[in-house]
């Protein structure tokens, strides 16, 4: 199985690390990246495998170089460093002064967490899907993090967005490398953005969990909102553990009354198309050398706060007054589909707690 061979500090608790830094099924790929997560930290690890003659490593020599963090916002930065240290642990095992110079310059204080209850722990640690996360995670993935995804997923990026606004529990599968999947969880934590002050106090956080395998279970049972990515197959068998289950292109719940959300609605396709417009437009402005400043992921984040922002906007306004009315005609103005996003919308009013009473009934009246 797989070890730990070296760390620093040497006195931090690294159980399990050496099943989150090299994702399963990984020693049929040659190079890798992985985002996950331990305890409170973040942590970045770059796999790499090469062959070598020896009997008793079967072969090959496969090894993970990781750091961890409280926030995984600048874990990018590290990404270069990191493949280049796993090629020279492959070619010089054992040569470690590289990584303890890193170490000395980059080490800092983490929260010490021994002996205190969960509810007291500085979750100031996370980044919260509240506030603006760009640039958080500037992407290195070649194509481009968000273009990438909205190029995979096509119009089922608005099925992902309403279950990322209902903060449920949201698990994607694929076989390795499982780099660009993590940043495939990332991409559907940034859908759930919101910037209005006052909102949801007491809504869970969208966490994103990045690459989790059978470790991790006993963790997954306890949270009530995440998105993680795994390689390993077993988890679509453990329903308890997720809401909704993406495989690939396929996004599916076994939970029946989120079964509407599943359905691509007039209005969705409506969104998907104004999404596509804007980026057009912001690929021809870069072109004719107007707007060098924008980017993708700008246009991406801001895209969906904006949506996020309208509707809760809209539902704190009329929880605010008189009649508390929900009408056909407000939900069209947030963007939505009166009928086909009926129960998204009790749904939301539900997580979020808000105070509305919705009258959407007969499709003919509406």
């Amino acid at each position: 199985g797989n070890m730990v061979e070296w760390c620093l500090p040497q006195d931090i608790d690294l159980e399990g690390v050496e099943f989150k830094s090299m994702a399963s099924g990984s020693h049929k790929i040659q190079s890798d990246f992985i985002y996950f997560r331990k305890g409170l930290c973040f942590g970045l690890a770059c796999f790499a495998n090469m062959p070598v003659e020896s009997e008793l490593e079967r072969g090959a020599r496969m090894k993970s170089v990781g750091i961890l963090s409280p926030s995984y916002t600048l874990l990018y930065r590290y990404m270069h460093f990191l493949e280049n240290q796993v090629r020279h642990q492959l070619e010089m095992p054992g040569h470690y002064s590289h990584l303890e110079a890193f170490y000395d310059d980059k080490k800092g204080v983490l929260p010490d967490t021994k002996g205190t209850s969960t509810s007291q722990q500085p979750v100031h640690w996370l980044p919260s899907i509240h506030r603006y996360m760009y640039p958080e995670m500037k992407i290195t993935h070649p194509a481009g993090c968000m273009s990438q995804f909205i190029k995979f997923f096509g119009e089922q990026i608005l099925v992902l967005w309403k279950f990322a606004l209902l903060r449920k529990r949201i698990l994607i599968f694929s076989p390795p490398p499982v780099g660009v999947v993590c940043y495939r969880v990332y991409c559907c934590c940034c859908l759930a953005n919101v910037s209005l002050p006052g909102l949801g106090g007491t809504v869970p956080e969208s966490k994103p969990f990045f690459y989790v395998n059978v470790a991790d279970i006993e963790m997954l049972e306890t949270e009530v909102s995440y998105v993680a990515c795994t390689t390993e197959k077993i988890f679509e068998e453990k329903r308890d553990l997720y809401d909704v289950y993406v495989d690939n292109q396929n996004v599916k719940t076994h939970h029946e009354h989120l079964q509407p959300l599943l359905k691509i609605n007039n209005a969705d396709k409506e969104k998907y198309r104004r999404l596509n417009d804007q980026r057009q437009m912001l690929m021809y402005s870069q072109e004719v050398g107007e707007d060098c400043s924008s980017c993708e992921e700008d246009l991406f984040i801001l895209f969906f706060m904006e949506q996020n922002n309208r509707i809760f906007q809209t539902l704190m306004e009329v929880s605010a007054s008189q009649d508390k009315t929900l009408t056909a005609e407000h939900a069209r103005g947030m963007g939505l589909d009166p009928q086909g996003d009926r129960s998204f919308l009790m749904d939301l009013l539900e997580v979020y707690g808000i105070d509305v009473m919705l009258v959407i009934d007969n499709p003919c009246c509406t």
